[in-house]
């Protein structure tokens, strides 16, 4: 039985480990004792403030298999991106080039910095046991944010955004770090990752040229790894899509990665969210249905399952009494619910998004 709910301070060994084997290394999940213990008071301090608006809060959540009595995965939320600091991004822009005099017309691909994901919320630092995933423990991890985020909108931000690890090649390198970041830093693409995690990414920004970048200047391998996500990250992607999730004209500073964005009321969990009251009865007699998201209505002691969505004739939820308990539920409270399925990334998908993010 797998369940999601905050972190706690004797989580920080799996913190650490998932930390080491996260693919490739996370900028946002770093391998660093004292950054996962400032991250687990945090999210601690963020749990029990009152909060009417976003603001700095981090939220970490961990994944706990309770038949291995184990944490296998970690996921996080900062309620606005930029509150401490702007966060960085390139933006895809095109330029337009043009001369009447020589009858010319070029359109240009560039990149500027920018901070406009700073008042977005990020889901970020997810890192899942290699066991798991490809499992209904990995939609679990990633989506219990949302079934959190919905039933707290005050604390978060209207529009939502996820930075996926960009594209390496075979050596592990980043065909755009060193194209572009290479060339004002004396440190390897890993090296610097490592530091970004350690500090942030703000000292990126302080070095990195102010003025548009050319992608006609850039390597073709760099080209091509601009907006592409790391392979290990296709299948999220892909989920994240279906989800309702956009393709923005944002990249990541160092290796190009895609930033994505959706505005949390257009997606599926969201829209298809209900509350019901529950109902316990045993397992043996709940009738056969779809697998769903069901969340109780606790904020320092959120929990988060997978479970039946069996309802009566009435709309009562139907659960175990093992998951009631693992709720914190009794008979008559009400639960947040939202199935796990998603539609297929290819039937609804919205394409490139062409607005501001």
């Amino acid at each position: 039985m797998m369940v999601v709910r905050p972190v706690r301070p004797a989580d920080l060994p799996a913190l650490e480990r998932l930390a080491g084997l996260a693919t490739p290394s996370l900028t946002n999940l770093p391998a660093h004792r004292d950054r996962l213990e400032e991250r687990i008071a945090r999210s601690r301090q963020s749990f029990g403030r009152e909060v009417d608006f976003p603001g700095d809060e981090h939220y970490t959540f961990v994944l706990e298999d309770l038949e291995r009595d184990e944490v296998v995965g970690t996921a996080t939320l900062r309620a606005e991106a930029g509150a401490r600091e702007a966060y960085y991004t390139y933006r895809q822009e095109t330029l337009i080039h043009a001369s009447q005099q020589l009858n010319v017309r070029r359109e240009v691909q560039t990149l500027s910095l920018s901070h406009e994901v700073s008042e977005t919320t990020q889901l970020c630092a997810l890192s899942l046991d290699p066991r798991y995933r490809g499992t209904s423990a990995e939609s679990l991890l990633r989506r219990a944010r949302l079934m959190f985020i919905a039933q707290y909108p005050e604390r978060f931000a209207e529009v939502l955004a996820m930075a996926f690890p960009g594209y390496l090649d075979e050596q592990g390198e980043s065909p755009f770090w060193n194209s572009v970041g290479r060339h004002f830093f004396v440190r390897d693409y890993h090296d610097i990752n490592y530091l970004a995690g350690v500090r942030s990414k703000s000292f990126i920004a302080e070095v990195m040229p102010q003025f548009p970048l050319y992608l006609a200047l850039l390597t073709p391998q760099a080209r091509a790894a601009i907006g592409r996500e790391h392979p290990a990250h296709e299948a999220a992607m892909a989920e994240m899509l279906a989800e309702g999730f956009m393709r923005s004209r944002h990249v990541d500073l160092f290796d190009a990665g895609p930033v994505i964005k959706g505005e949390r009321d257009r997606l599926h969990t969201f829209r298809h969210a209900a509350w019901h009251p529950v109902r316990v009865r045993p397992a043996h007699a709940l009738p056969d249905a779809e697998p769903a998201l069901i969340a109780n209505q606790r904020l320092a002691d959120f929990r988060c399952v997978v479970a039946r969505y069996a309802l009566s004739p009435t709309g009562q939820l139907m659960l175990s009494p093992e998951h009631a308990e693992l709720l914190g539920v009794e008979e008559g409270r009400a639960v947040l619910a939202a199935p796990l399925a998603l539609p297929s990334s290819g039937e609804d998908e919205p394409g490139f998004d062409e607005g501001e993010l």
